[in-house]
């Protein structure tokens, strides 16, 4: 299938499948037209990809476990685990930081209030 019928059926843009192809996260093969073809298989590793990128996961990160994922399933792929670890981490760092933030515009807005 070509790359727009692909964007059609998955939802996602051209640019952002040239950009999956361009991290290796995705393969096609080049017709005599110059056109990428893609094989049925894309359509689900597209979706795979999306799914990783929905969860937080960079390209590169996704690069490091997609083949595996795509070929086992995800609890047979050690370097899944890791890095689900260290997303979680960053995540809950996050979380703190933002709880801080909003616990002092809470305290800037009561003494806003309190002085008017």
């Amino acid at each position: 299938m070509r790359i727009g019928e692909l964007s059609a059926r998955t939802g996602v843009s051209v640019r952002s499948i040239r950009h999956y192809e361009k991290m290796k996260l995705l393969t096609s093969v080049r017709g005599e037209n110059g056109y990428r073809d893609y094989s049925p298989l894309a359509e689900d590793q597209v979706r795979t990809i999306r799914l990783y990128l929905a969860l937080g996961l960079s390209t590169e990160q996704i690069a490091s476990f997609l083949h595996c994922v795509l070929k086992n399933k995800e609890a047979f792929c050690e370097e899944v685990l890791p890095i689900y670890e260290r997303k979680l981490a960053e995540i809950d760092e996050q979380l703190l930081e933002l709880n801080q933030i909003r616990s002092n515009l809470l305290d800037r807005i009561r003494s806003i209030r309190d002085e008017r």
